[in-house]
């Protein structure tokens, strides 16, 4: 957190909505991709966000200032998405990338393109597979750079909960990916070796 996003922190936890609507503006985009990443859906993924902010704002008098705050507000975020999905009683969908093994090519190439497009949809699917704690797991790790420790506090589990689940979650997608007869052999290999 930069010194001007500790400022608004302040003045916000003073009662400052401005300050708070500059915090919003700072961590809109991290928010609405863990939220997109989870939900799958970008109009929920927006209404998601909207309410991760509105019950970090009714809550900021509870935030320990020695905690980061993009771990506190995210994972307000992972919990809210989580119950969204035990709700509606279907699997967590549509993550764009997954384990950042897949690094956008700066390069534009219209065939790598689809074939990226066509491998982020199988890994989405393989994704749609786990739980949702564990792709809330994964997403934090993969996508936001939590440690194990953070991951820990954010979905309520143990240091070792944590690590079993991506340890879990790794092996269940690599032998999916493996199984699967639409990925070539040589890829399969590939991606497997690359996650285990």
């Amino acid at each position: 957190m930069n010194a001007a996003e500790q400022e608004w922190l302040q003045l916000a936890r003073k009662g400052n909505d401005e300050a708070f609507a500059c915090l919003v503006e700072a961590y809109q985009k991290p928010v609405f991709n863990l939220c997109y990443r989870m939900l799958g859906n970008p109009q929920e993924a927006e209404d998601a966000a909207q309410e991760t902010f509105w019950r970090a704002y009714q809550a900021l008098h509870r935030y320990d200032p020695q905690r980061s705050f993009a771990t506190w507000l995210l994972s307000i975020a992972a919990h809210y998405c989580i119950d969204q999905q035990r709700r509606r009683r279907i699997p967590l969908v549509d993550m764009d990338d997954f384990l950042a093994e897949i690094i956008a090519d700066p390069a534009p190439d219209p065939e790598r393109s689809l074939a990226r497009s066509q491998e982020d949809d199988k890994l989405h699917q393989l994704l749609n597979t786990l739980n949702p704690q564990d792709r809330a797991a994964v997403v934090l790790r993969y996508w936001h750079d939590f440690s194990d420790e953070e991951i820990a506090n954010s979905l309520s589990l143990s240091v070792s909960a944590v690590k079993s689940r991506l340890h879990r979650a790794r092996l269940a997608l690599a032998k999916r990916w493996n199984n699967d007869d639409d990925v070539p052999v040589a890829e399969r290999n590939q991606y497997v070796s690359r996650i285990i």
